[in-house]
C-alpha cells in the first residue's frame, strides 16, 4: 500500500510564514500559507497512491479537500515528527511539505515508484529537502538529521546512501519562506492559488505603502 503524506501546519495568523512578515501582515502570511497548502494537497490528491494522509499540527478547515485522511503530528523536534508520520505507513511512502505549492504531480508520481530505487529525495534550494520516498519507511533514517540548517538536505541524503539505499533524485525545487522566495514561486507556477494570492495580496502591499 503506496501512502502519499503532506505534512503541514493549519494556515492560522501568527503561526505560519512568519518569515514573511514584513512586508506581510500575519493575516496576509496565512493566507499566503494556505494557499501553498491548497495547490500542494490539489497535487498530491491528483497523484496516484493507496492512500492520501495530511500529516497536520492543528486543525483541518475548509482548505481540506475530500479523499485525504488526517492524522496529528506527532511532538518533538521536526526529525521526530517526520520519523513519526513514515512510522505510521505499513508499504512504501512518499512525504512531502507545504512549502512548494510549485509541485506537481509530474515532480510527485515517479517518486512512488520503487522498482529501480530504494528511496526518492528532493533537495531545496535552500539547503533542505522537499520531498523524501522510502520503499520500506524507516524512522531511523531521519531521527538526529539537524533540521532547518545549511546542510539539512547533504546531512539527509548521506544517511540514504550510508544506508546503502539506492536513492533516485528529484528536482530541486525552492521552498517558500522569505517574500522573495515567494515571489519566485509564484513566478514559476503563475496558474496555482498561490500565485493568485501572492499577486493580489503584493498589489495591495504597494499601495499601502
Amino acid at each position: 500500500m503506496t501512502s502519499l503524506l503532506v505534512i503541514a501546519k493549519a494556515p492560522v495568523p501568527g503561526r505560519v510564514k512568519t518569515r514573511l512578515t514584513p512586508p506581510f501582515t500575519p493575516r496576509q502570511a496565512a493566507a499566503l500559507a494556505e494557499a501553498a497548502l491548497a495547490d500542494t494537497l490539489a497535487a498530491a490528491r491528483a497523484t496516484p497512491a493507496d492512500r492520501h494522509v495530511l500529516v497536520l499540527d492543528g486543525a483541518p478547515g475548509p482548505w481540506l479537500p475530500p479523499g485525504f485522511e488526517v492524522v496529528p503530528q506527532s511532538g518533538g523536534g521536526l526529525d521526530e515528527r517526520l520519523a513519526a508520520a513514515f512510522a505510521g505507513c505499513t508499504g512504501p511512502a512518499l512525504l512531502i511539505g507545504m512549502d512548494t505549492p510549485q509541485a506537481t504531480p509530474a515532480h510527485l508520481a515517479p517518486a512512488l515508484a520503487f522498482d529501480a530505487y530504494d528511496a526518492w529525495f528532493g533537495p531545496a534550494a535552500d539547503g533542505g529537502f522537499w520531498a523524501l520516498g522510502l520503499a520500506a519507511p524507516d524512522p531511523a533514517l531521519l531521527l538526529g538529521v539537524p533540521m532547518s540548517a545549511p546542510d539539512t538536505g547533504a546531512v539527509q541524503y548521506r544517511r540514504l546512501r550510508a544506508a546503502g539505499l539506492r536513492t533516485g533524485l528529484l528536482p530541486r525545487l525552492r521552498d517558500v519562506d522569505t517574500a522573495a522566495d515567494a515571489a519566485e514561486v509564484a513566478a514559476l507556477a503563475p496558474a496555482g492559488r498561490f500565485a493568485a494570492c501572492h499577486r493580489r495580496l503584493s498589489a495591495r502591499t504597494a499601495v499601502a505603502r
